[in-house]
């Protein structure tokens, strides 16, 4: 560790020896801090309630999380930047007067501040806000060079250059630019100009009398050939398959074609027409140019005769041969193979002329240069970063500090950086809530908090959108908390969510609910009992009336006889007689047992309700003791360094039960109330006295043991 020793003072929250970090020197000697004190040692940039563009400039390697050599280097940087005492009443601004001019990063920040400042026009602002350069498009929009290495139309020199960038941008797609305009940079450039040099090459390679054999009408004699040379070659392959065997015939189309076309409504564009031959097959291989052609393909064989045929074979052409068909492709053979080596790039879209002059020309130089001019400004641009980062770190750098290397702001009752909000669920508020991306791996380490957690799903109907929170139940009755139940969250925004529990890991949240947890659990077992019984027994009424009902709107139907009574098993009652008598003998021992301990019968009746709920009580005592942060935000993403209890005061301050408010006045006169009577109590006490005389006076001493009989205890 560097640095000179520093006497740390510490305060103690959670079971943890925590460092305090309310001393200027503290954070000045923090490198010399042992890591094994620090609370955290990892936590990730985002999912936090702190500004994530903070966290971003202290994750100098961007792999999304924070470690303490990035703290340790962003408490250094500040350091050098402003004192040490800013960072205890930083905000969105930063003094230039504060700001150091004996170090290097204090020059750089408060040279780039000045230069940020004049282009904003307050040349003569003593401090910068955090929106002056967090806002990109106000600082870089007069600008037309600003060190990203992107070029605007509005960076071109001239005219000429500035068609050149338009030109690039819509064949290559645009960069965008620091102050959100479109541009190009270095590779989208060198890219551009490379495909204007290779097709312009292809174009000169056209350019020639052995190529272009028509001339300046070749182009048009190709596209005309082209769009009639398929069904050319089909009609001449019909013509010889019909020379080479009379009896095949093949006519214009299919039969079963004619007779689907026949009563459509049909188009000289009709696509099942072009789908036939061009012209009736003959033997002799002629195709006539204007007669008796398929109506679909008129127009264009009229094309081909004026724009190749006559060029070629002459004016007056009626028809041509399949010699002349041969002809004719060996005439534009030449192009044909040029125009197949044609480069498939996007700069054709702009027209051979275009292109020639983009490649000939000296632009590629000069928007070359431009971009140069623009990328060396870089250095000095990108010290606006430090600028930001100054003001963020003046601003934010102690909280982060709070919430890493100690957990002074969660203990401190300030709301943590990964505290996500407050969730309102029955008559309580849970105030520690996180937010979850995967329930089932969050809450398989989540589940080591030994912490009574509610995973629940939050929706804002009115956005459609969706998150998922988990909230710590640490204090209060958890009855009334089931899979289902409806909530409302609050975010950090004081925005409100509607939240609904979708899954529960249940713990103890208190010793006392322990305590009557076996009896709550007793009572549970014996209401499902009775309501399955009652199930049951409705189920078999409901049968019976059925079959009733049916015995009634059916008379011819015959009842079934009744069954035979059946015969009393005498091994069956043996057992019933041994079971009730162990039974018996059970509670007539523990009845002996109790009456036997005299004036100690209360001690029992202590030690048999301790016997009940001293396990539970016990369990839940080991687990509130174990109960900590820990696993929560280890399942978050971070990596806790401390085991940080939640021990039941400070349970108590994260979840907040109902509360009448101080001075409120109660209103007792309840008109619903239930009617009570007293019958019931004076039955139950008749009945003690009654039982309790019947005993002292020896009436009971011939049902009783020895040892417990009257005139024994007597």
């Amino acid at each position: 560790m560097a640095g000179s020793p520093h006497a740390f003072r510490f305060f103690r929250a959670g079971g943890v020896d925590q460092v305090d970090l309310s001393d200027p020197e503290a954070l000045r000697k923090l490198d010399a801090l042992d890591l094994k004190l620090w609370v955290a040692l990892a936590c990730p940039t985002h999912g936090l309630e702190i500004d994530a563009r903070t966290l971003d400039l202290i994750d100098t390697d961007h792999d999304g999380r924070i470690r303490p050599p990035e703290i340790l280097a962003a408490v250094a940087w500040a350091r050098d930047v402003f004192p040490v005492e800013d960072l205890f009443h930083g905000d969105d601004t930063l003094p230039l007067a504060s700001v150091s001019s004996t170090t290097e990063a204090g020059r750089a920040v408060r040279e780039s501040a000045r230069r940020v400042l004049a282009d904003l026009g307050r040349p003569d602002a003593d401090a910068i806000r955090l929106e002056d350069v967090s806002n990109a498009d106000r600082i870089f929009a007069q600008t037309a060079f600003n060190g990203d290495g992107v070029v605007t139309i509005d960076s071109a020199p001239d005219e000429t250059v500035r068609q050149a960038i338009a030109d690039a941008i819509t064949v290559m797609g645009p960069v965008m630019d620091r102050s959100g305009k479109p541009g190009i940079d270095r590779a989208k450039a060198d890219a551009f100009f490379d495909q204007a040099a290779t097709y312009s090459g292809w174009l000169t390679l056209g350019d020639v009398d052995e190529v272009r054999t028509l001339g300046a009408a070749t182009l048009a004699a190709f596209d005309a050939l082209g769009a009639v040379r398929g069904k050319i070659d089909d009609y001449f392959m019909r013509t010889k398959i019909a020379s080479f065997d009379p009896t095949i015939t093949i006519g214009p189309a299919r039969a079963e074609d004619v007779q689907t076309l026949a009563l459509a409504q049909l188009a000289t564009d009709d696509e099942r027409v072009a789908r036939w031959p061009l012209a009736h097959i003959r033997r002799s291989a002629t195709l006539s140019l204007r007669e008796s052609l398929n109506p679909a393909w008129v127009a264009r064989m009229q094309a081909f005769a004026e724009l190749v045929v006559e060029p070629i074979l002459g004016r007056g052409r009626g028809e041509i041969s399949d010699d002349d068909w041969a002809v004719i492709l060996l005439r534009l053979g030449p192009f044909a193979t040029w125009m197949g080596t044609r480069p498939d790039l996007p700069i054709a879209a702009l027209g051979p002329d275009r292109v020639r002059a983009l490649a000939g020309g000296p632009l590629r130089e000069a928007v070359t240069e431009t971009i140069a001019k623009d990328a060396g400004l870089e250095a000095e641009y990108l010290q606006i970063e430090s600028v930001e980062k100054a003001i963020r770190l003046r601003r934010d750098l102690l909280r982060v500090l709070r919430n890493f290397v100690s957990f002074a702001d969660f203990y401190g009752k300030r709301d943590a950086v990964f505290q996500a909000g407050t969730l309102y669920i029955d008559g309580r508020s849970c105030d520690l809530c996180l937010p979850v991306h995967d329930v089932t791996r969050h809450a398989a380490l989540a589940v080591h908090a030994n912490a009574y957690l509610l995973y629940c799903e939050c929706v804002r109907l009115k956005d459609a959108e969706k998150r998922t929170i988990v909230a710590a139940v640490t204090a209060g009755g958890v009855d009334n908390l089931l899979v289902g139940r409806n909530g409302v969250f609050f975010d950090r925004k004081g925005d409100n969510w509607d939240a609904t529990v979708a899954r529960i890991v249940e713990n103890p949240t208190s010793v006392r609910e322990a305590f009557w947890s076996p009896y709550k659990r007793f009572l549970r077992l014996v209401q499902e009992q009775i309501a399955k019984r009652a199930s049951s027994a409705a189920e078999t009424s409901n049968k019976t009336l059925e079959e009733g009902a049916k015995s009634v709107t059916r008379p011819e139907d015959k009842p079934e006889p009744p069954p035979a009574p059946k015969r009393f098993d005498v091994g069956t009652v043996a057992a019933l007689g041994v079971a009730v008598g162990g039974i018996a003998a059970f509670f007539s021992s523990m009845l002996a047992t109790f009456l036997g301990l005299g004036m100690w019968m209360p001690l029992g009746i202590a030690a048999l309700v301790m016997a009940i709920s001293g396990p539970s009580m016990l369990i839940a005592w080991l687990k509130l003791s174990q109960r900590n942060i820990g696993p929560l935000l280890d399942a978050s993403g971070w990596a806790v360094n401390a085991f940080a209890r939640i021990n039941a005061p400070f349970g108590h301050v994260l979840t907040k039960l109902a509360e009448l408010p101080p001075g409120a006045k109660r209103i007792l006169d309840d008109p619903f109330a239930t009617k009570r009577t007293p019958w019931i109590r004076i039955v139950l006490l008749l009945i003690v006295l009654l039982v309790g005389s019947a005993w002292a006076l020896g009436k009971l001493d011939a049902y009783l043991p020895d040892h417990v009989k009257a005139r024994a205890v007597l």
